[in-house]
């Protein structure tokens, strides 16, 4: 009965998020209105056709693909000009632009919670399950690979089953020597030069000879069920070649980390669940992720030409035809607590994104690769290729209205999206289970917090574009800030974090 409640109040939380973007339609003109209804059917209607392709007609794959959505898209806004349903200004667009942009919003909720729904059952762990390798690739991680080797010997999963092994990728400080004092049958802890993270982790794949293998970052810390929650999918079902797990924040203690905490409720794991219903999951993350050893022999296992491994091998592995699932394994991760760290954060990550999606375009833009062509390709475009700078020029309409003396008509948009945005996100914390005191920063993610990481995401574009000399840019760990070695913080070529 209570878990009927709740579902009940997930779905009423959704219809409810509607109320404040049905009022702001309310206050346009009906022409825009008309202008909105034929985007919204355009995509929706993409949505649906891809749907019964993949799942019945695969022979009409390359029928209204990505290119044909293109065209139909390009030709709708020609037409909604000619007809003067939005008037051709930077202004009108805009505000066109964030109204289907939100609405696109609440169908990820709608879907992520029918996911929640559907999913709950889905995979039931083996009675028996078999046996893991779990690697942990490490580089200057003295104060965390203790505590990440002690996680995961804490674990559920029978011991029996499970191996550990650490590869220090060439550290300057005492990674080493921290994680040889856990050796045992269970864990091994082998050396090598220093090559990255990815040359750490093929380096691993030569000391295991389990089917099924566990990747964890060396600052992070799993869940007591997180292994036998994260493989239970690739023991129960052969089409699913990885999993990615559940990255909670575990230092919540500044605005910066909260803000990060609430991004990944929302921005990455609730994303995370709408492409899991296709099996399309873009990232399986380096802080947890297990793959089937077939689909990494497969794909040749991870490449150097990229800043993301993980990206770059999620999209080898659904290229190779394997289903990515996503799975509730929970691991906690620290995250940046200065804006500086958070900049060299995610500057690495938005210039890898951005290499991993430019080198695997041409096959993406295969119709033979099904959902991950119809659903994947056209969000990750428009996620990272324009919504970046829509977000500044929106930025730039508001603040032009405000110079302008329309103060009232700027505050009630505003108010409309940050009611949208947080209604939104109280269904996606009460989805993950977490704490409604985020719901504060909710604000920040419509003007603010986001334009900070649109920044380094445009700077990231350009960076790659122009074919930059990209050095791996890394947070400074906490633990480490007061050490007085400096060697801890010494920054090679190559990092294994």
């Amino acid at each position: 009965m209570a878990s009927k409640l709740s579902d009940a109040i997930s779905a009423l939380i959704c219809l409810v998020a509607l109320i404040p973007y049905g009022l702001l339609l309310g206050t346009l003109p009906q022409r825009t209105f008309f202008a909105i209804a034929t985007f919204t059917v355009v995509l929706a209607g993409y949505l649906l056709w891809s749907y019964y392709v993949v799942e019945w007609r695969p022979e009409y794959e390359s029928v209204f693909s990505v290119r044909g959505l293109a065209v139909v898209l390009v030709l709708t806004a020609v037409g909604v000009v000619l007809l003067k349903w939005v008037p051709p200004s930077p202004v009108a667009f805009v505000h066109l632009g964030a109204l289907v942009l939100f609405f696109s919003y609440w169908l990820v909720m709608v879907i992520a919670l029918y996911h929640e729904l559907r999913a709950k059952d889905e995979f039931v762990p083996l009675s028996s399950p078999e046996p893991i390798s779990v690697l942990v690739p490490a580089y200057n991680e003295e104060g965390y690979i203790g505590g990440t080797i002690e996680a995961l010997l804490a674990t559920e999963f029978p011991r029996d089953k499970l191996s550990i092994v650490v590869v220090d990728d060439g550290s300057t400080d005492e990674t080493y020597e921290e994680a040889a004092a856990y050796e045992s049958d269970i864990v091994s802890v082998v050396r090598k030069e220093n090559g990255g993270k990815y040359s750490a982790l093929n380096y691993g794949l030569l000391f295991t000879d389990d089917e099924f293998i566990v990747t964890v970052d060396a600052d992070s810390v799993v869940h007591p069920t997180a292994l036998t929650e994260i493989v239970t999918p690739l023991q129960t079902d052969s089409t699913v070649g990885a999993v990615a797990g559940n990255v909670k924040v575990s230092n919540r203690d500044s605005l910066v980390t909260k803000c990060q905490s609430l991004e990944y409720i929302f921005g990455i794991n609730i994303y995370r669940r709408v492409f899991d219903h296709f099996g399309v999951v873009p990232i399986v993350p380096g802080c947890l992720g297990a793959y089937r050893r077939d689909a990494l022999e497969a794909v040749c296992a991870y490449d150097p030409q990229t800043l993301t491994e993980d990206f770059d091998t999620t999209v080898k592995v659904l290229k190779a035809g394997y289903d990515v699932r996503v799975s509730k394994a929970q691991v906690f991760t620290e995250a940046p607590d200065t804006w500086k760290d958070l900049y060299k954060q995610r500057l690495r990550w938005y210039r890898g994104n951005f290499m991993t999606f430019l080198k695997h375009f041409d096959d993406l833009m295969d119709t033979r690769h099904r959902m991950v062509h119809r659903l994947w390709l056209p969000l990750s475009i428009v996620e990272m290729f324009f919504l970046p700078f829509a977000s500044w020029v929106i930025l730039g309409v508001i603040v032009y209205l405000l110079v302008s003396g329309l103060v009232a008509q700027t505050i009630a948009l505003f108010a409309f999206f940050t009611s949208i945005v947080i209604l939104i996100n109280v269904l996606a914390l009460k989805i993950e289970g977490e704490e409604f005191e985020h719901i504060l920063y909710a604000p920040l993610f419509v003007i603010g917090y986001k334009h900070f990481h649109d920044a380094i995401m445009v700077k990231s574009l350009i960076d790659v574009v122009r074919d930059t000399d990209m050095q791996w840019t890394s947070a400074s760990r906490i633990k480490q800030r007061d050490q007085s070695k400096p060697a801890t913080h010494t920054q090679p070529e190559t990092r294994s974090d």
